[in-house]
C-alpha cells in the first residue's frame, strides 16, 4: 500500500485505483489515537501503516460506530462494522492481534455512499 495525499471515493465502489473495489468492505479505516494507545499498552513503536488500513483518522473515535455516517471531505461513508485483526498483526508485534480485539482496535470497514474527494487534513465527523 502506498500513502497518498488525495483520493477519489466512488459510491458503491470505494477508493479509485484500489485493487479490491465494491462489496461491503470498500474502505478500511483506522483510528490514530486508538493505534497509539495500543502501541503504549503493547510497548511497541510500530507505524500505523503496518495495519494496512486505507485511511487513518485522527480526533474521532471509531468504537461502536456501526451504522453511523462519516463525512470526510466531500465524501460520505456508512460504517459497516469492526475490522477484526488477523494473525499477521502478531508478525508486526507479538500479542498485537489479541490487543486489537479490544474496543475496535482494528478499526472499521465502510461503504462509500456519496462520491467525493478526500485529502490529508480534511475535517472528519459523524453525521448527527
Amino acid at each position: 500500500m502506498d500513502a497518498v495525499e488525495r483520493a477519489t471515493l466512488t459510491a458503491g465502489r470505494g477508493i479509485e485505483g484500489n485493487a479490491d473495489r465494491g462489496g461491503r468492505r470498500q474502505v478500511t479505516i483506522l483510528d490514530r489515537e486508538r493505534w497509539d494507545e495500543l502501541m503504549r499498552e503493547s510497548g511497541g513503536l510500530e507505524d500505523p501503516a503496518e495495519r494496512r488500513a486505507n485511511l487513518l483518522l485522527s480526533g474521532l473515535s471509531l468504537f461502536e460506530s456501526r451504522g453511523r455516517i462519516l463525512q470526510i471531505g466531500t465524501a460520505r461513508l456508512r460504517v459497516g462494522g469492526e475490522t477484526r485483526p488477523c494473525e499477521r498483526m502478531d508478525e508486526v508485534l507479538p500479542g498485537l492481534q489479541q490487543a486489537m480485539r479490544e474496543r475496535w482496535g482494528g478499526g472499521v470497514f465502510a461503504e462509500v455512499i456519496a462520491d467525493g474527494e478526500i485529502a490529508v487534513g480534511d475535517e472528519v465527523a459523524f453525521e448527527a
